[in-house]
């Protein structure tokens, strides 16, 4: 790959400040990162220093932007993250185009309902009876779909990725590799000395515009369904039970465990390794730190913090009494040391 820095600003409308234009880009990286012959933006002063030492060739500025290294192109645009991401769609890596076909090795009920002009099923991929899938929708290489599973237009499912029996995914819904959607609900009751397996009759629905990264799991419902509401994006080793509700356009980042029955609003955020204890609620708009832990109802609309979860502001000050403990402790001995020399 070679991209001349005239091109480059060309296609971001931007404008070259420094630099020469004819010299050629050869990849992309970030400004820590950088080598020579790399693109780069810069968007945040916070990390000013790292643009004054980057060894980048060419860096997307802010317009107004001032202070350039000696040594590199500067093109200033209005949004540098955005520009940046806008040349790495057209010259960066560029995932495969859909492309229909249906390979020998599948193995495919008679039942299944598809149109083989229309979707794309890999090798070794078995698609059980009663099956349904949309136009455009791929099917990779040893995936597995369970018996009277529908899959909406333009679903994907990455190689290895299962969806067991009767799930339901939307249009558009990505499953990464060895996602699993629809395995049995953590259910035992505990009798006559043993655990007894509580069967796990329901479902998993996933709604439109869903992705569900590489590795996490959503079990299937005791009863009625395990939900994802539209738009949600969920990382990679998220762990979802039965009868969990998410709602839409949340994010939920990786090594999140939520357990049964809990009820997660709208917009919700919620940062990496989150525990959710099952049965409560959480509601829209609230936002969920690293490494929470959640044990009861949290109203929506606030940051949270902790084990277990406060409010954001609460928390902060606990912290800070905390770091405080050991000059009180060093005082306390101070003034007890003074009483006793008082007595004496």
């Amino acid at each position: 790959m070679k991209i001349v820095i005239a091109d480059l600003t060309t296609l971001v409308r931007g404008t070259l400040l420094c630099g020469d234009p004819a010299e050629q880009i050869t990849g992309f990286a970030s400004l820590k990162e950088a080598i020579t012959g790399d693109l780069s933006f810069f968007h945040d002063a916070r990390y000013n220093e790292r643009l004054v030492n980057t060894h980048a060739s060419a860096i997307l500025v802010p317009l107004g932007w001032t202070e350039f290294p000696q040594h590199a192109a500067c093109i200033a645009v209005a949004d540098p993250s955005r520009s940046f991401e806008q040349i790495v769609e057209k010259y960066g890596f560029q995932p495969e185009p859909f492309a229909a076909g249906v390979h020998a090795s599948a193995v495919i009920a008679p039942t299944a309902k598809f149109d083989p002009a229309r979707v794309s099923i890999g090798p070794n991929s078995v698609i059980e009876s009663g099956v349904e899938l949309g136009d455009e929708v791929e099917i990779g290489a040893g995936c597995f779909v369970g018996r009277n599973v529908k899959i909406g237009r333009g679903s994907k499912l990455y190689p290895n990725a299962t969806v067991h029996a009767e799930c339901m995914l939307g249009e558009r819904v990505f499953l990464h590799s060895n996602a699993v959607i629809g395995a049995d609900g953590f259910g035992y009751e505990f009798g006559e000395g043993r655990h007894r397996k509580v069967r796990q009759a329901g479902i998993v629905q996933i709604d439109n515009d869903v992705e569900v990264g590489a590795g996490t799991t959503v079990d299937r419902a005791r009863f009625g369904r395990t939900w994802i509401g539209e738009g949600t994006k969920i990382d990679n080793l998220v762990q979802i039970g039965h009868n969990v509700v998410i709602g839409k356009h949340c994010i939920i980042v990786a090594c999140t465990a939520i357990a049964g029955s809990a009820m997660i609003g709208d917009f919700v955020v919620i940062a990496a390794q989150v525990g959710i204890a099952g049965h409560v609620t959480i509601g829209s708009n609230a936002t969920l730190a690293a490494r929470c832990g959640v044990t009861r109802d949290l109203a929506g609309g606030q940051t949270y913090l902790g084990f277990p979860a406060i409010p954001a502001s609460e928390e902060k000050r606990r912290l800070a009494s905390i770091n405080r403990l050991p000059q009180l402790v060093a005082r306390v001995k101070e003034l007890e040391s003074e009483k006793v020399g008082a007595a004496s």
